[in-house]
């Protein structure tokens, strides 16, 4: 172990001149390095610079060696040299490292501290290959658990100027059934993140277009085969084994000492994202050494002092030119008072209102840049979700309204529908990125107060026949007709309506079977409601029919079942005889 030890301190005492001597150089210079071939090492064993093998079918770095960007950092730190602490709130554009992204990193290097402590993983490492492989998650514009509002893809591994790997993921990370592609803000080709994939976020899934599960993902591959990458030697390797190119481990090199240097947060998806992508380079024949090809590319030479180098003939689009091939303008970051940072209740109150009425409330909400300030003129998409049949005025389910001087945009005055239960509305604004609020709301059937016989008139019935008289009552609520109320009307025993009565007065339902409930009943515009035919069964007795509203009022109606009283019919007086002869009367 002693022995081992040792090695590994001389091996890195002896890389960590070398590198610095490199990066020194390439800082000064800016200009980059030629590539190494393809190496064809195990996944997470990538073979030392010096080590190249041809090109195969498939090839040992996380990212296929897909393209990569090949800005370097500005020559002006942004801080004192040797420091990697106390990091400064604000500076350069390209010090400035996302949110999400920069916590994504920085929890890598945690979580890798708890289970590997030995690798002393630095999270600028991972934000440097996170520069070089995606611009930070494309300026960190991803959503708010880490993922990137639409994939970051790299080319199909084809072979063409790339290494040629065959689809082995069926397109499930990549979208491509026939190649392989680079996948996420830290680039993996499917197989790499088959094996080194991480739910970071802790939502179940381990998603290579997450930051947070990304990040980790490659802090656990770099830290691969006991590597220690606080050894110069060992990050080189680490670095490698992600892309097999020494321009590539020169570039990553020069943003993780920049970023060693000092950072600052900046708000996500206001990143400044690199201009220039690396061209492939073909791989050499076995035998040619590390960092060569088959034939030497001649060496850029300035035009004069101070000057770009003239490109090399040999790369696509060079064409022996003399004339340098103008760089696309980067370009300029949006300011922070055009940036959209957040989106907030202004004031809403509780959504309720009774069926068929309008609401008290209406929605607000306030939009903020990404230093807090009100953001004017911001479109905002306002959506009612739910079955109640509520509608914002003029009969619409979505509306959109722009944000005016104070950031606030308000809903049009919402229709609550007939039906009684709850939905919600959603408020989206921004893109890239949208911002989104819910609220519940709850629509509450129409209320009466108060429910009561139209007439006073006794309801009787004969056992086995019908009511002659229809029962008629009428809600209000306030003193006023409540329209459109629902009632239930019950065949009790007792005036509360605790226990239901089983026997006697009854209705039909539409089978023609008794019932003794019925519910659904409304109100009609006049807040009147006539029920259904009531029938009584064979026994006799005072019966109560009690009706309820939604509100809590109430009536109890007494039924009676009686068979009509027998009459005796009179005898008819005696009538005389007509034959008869009325007797003489006297003189």
């Amino acid at each position: 172990m002693a022995a081992h030890i040792r090695r590994r301190l001389r091996k890195g005492a002896t890389t960590t001149a070398v590198a610095a001597a490199a990066v020194a150089a390439l800082a000064a210079s800016q200009a980059p390095a030629a590539t190494l071939a393809d190496g064809s090492a195990g996944s997470g064993d990538p073979k030392a610079a010096g080590e190249d093998t041809a090109s195969g079918e498939t090839d040992g770095a996380a990212t296929g060696n897909s393209p990569y960007y090949t800005d370097l950092p500005p020559l002006v730190t942004p801080d004192r040299p040797g420091s990697s602490s106390g990091l400064p709130a604000a500076g350069s554009a390209e010090a400035g490292i996302p949110a999400s992204v920069l916590a994504a990193y920085k929890q890598a290097e945690r979580t890798v501290a708890t289970t590997d402590p030995s690798c002393r993983l630095p999270w600028q490492l991972l934000a440097a290959i996170g520069k070089v492989e995606s611009g930070q998650a494309r300026g960190g514009r991803v959503d708010a658990n880490g993922t990137t509002t639409s994939p970051i893809l790299g080319p199909a591994l084809n072979g063409q100027g790339f290494a040629l790997i065959k689809d082995t993921d069926g397109g499930a990370y990549d979208g491509d059934s026939v190649h392989d592609r680079a996948v996420g803000p830290m680039q993996f080709i499917p197989s790499t993140w088959a094996s080194w994939g991480q739910d970071a976020n802790g939502d179940g899934r381990k998603d290579p277009n997450n930051i947070y599960d990304a990040a980790l993902a490659a802090g656990r591959y770099l830290c691969a085969n006991d590597r220690d990458l606080a050894l110069a030697a060992d990050l080189d390797q680490a670095v490698l084994s992600y892309n097999r190119s020494t321009e590539y481990l020169r570039t990553v090199r020069s943003w993780y000492s920049y970023y060693q240097r000092g950072t600052h947060e900046i708000p996500d998806g206001t990143g400044t994202l690199p201009s220039s992508p690396s061209t492939p380079t073909p791989s050499p024949r076995p035998g040619t050494g590390s960092g060569s090809s088959a034939t030497p590319s001649p060496k850029p030479s300035p035009s004069k002092p101070g000057g770009k180098p003239s490109p090399d003939p040999t790369k696509p689009g060079g064409g022996g030119s003399t004339s340098p091939t103008p760089k696309p303008p980067t370009p300029k970051p949006t300011p922070p008072s055009e940036t959209f940072g957040s989106l907030e209740n202004a004031g809403t109150g509780p959504l309720r209102a009774t069926a068929g009425q309008a609401f008290d409330e209406r929605v607000s909400v306030r939009a903020r840049n990404a230093l807090g300030a009100p953001l004017a003129k911001v479109p905002v998409t306002f959506t009612v979700t739910g079955d109640t049949g509520t509608l914002f005025a003029g009969g619409k389910k979505t509306v959109m309204v722009r944000t005016g001087a104070d950031g606030t945009a308000t809903a049009p005055e919402l229709q609550a529908g007939e039906k009684a239960g709850e939905f919600t509305v959603t408020a989206v604004a921004g893109t890239g990125r949208p911002r989104t609020l819910t609220y519940a709301a709850t629509v509450t059937a129409r209320q009466a107060d108060a429910i009561a016989r139209t007439d006073e008139k006794a309801l009787v019935a004969a056992p086995g026949e019908k009511f002659a008289d229809a029962v008629t009552v009428e809600a209000t609520y306030k003193d006023a007709a409540a329209a459109g109320v629902a009632v239930t009307a019950t065949m009790v025993k007792d005036r509360l309506g605790v226990i239901d009565n089983d026997k006697g007065p009854y209705f039909k339902d539409a089978d023609g079977k008794p019932v003794r409930t019925l519910t659904g009943l409304t109100t009609d515009d006049e807040g009147q409601l006539r029920l259904p035919e009531i029938f009584a069964d064979d026994n006799e007795g005072t019966y109560l029919l009690r009706l309820t509203t939604e509100g809590g009022a109430s009536v109890v109606i007494e039924l009676t079942v009686k068979a009509p009283e027998e009459t005796t019919p009179e005898e008819p007086a005696e009538t005389p005889d007509a034959t008869e002869t009325p007797a003489a009367t006297k003189p």
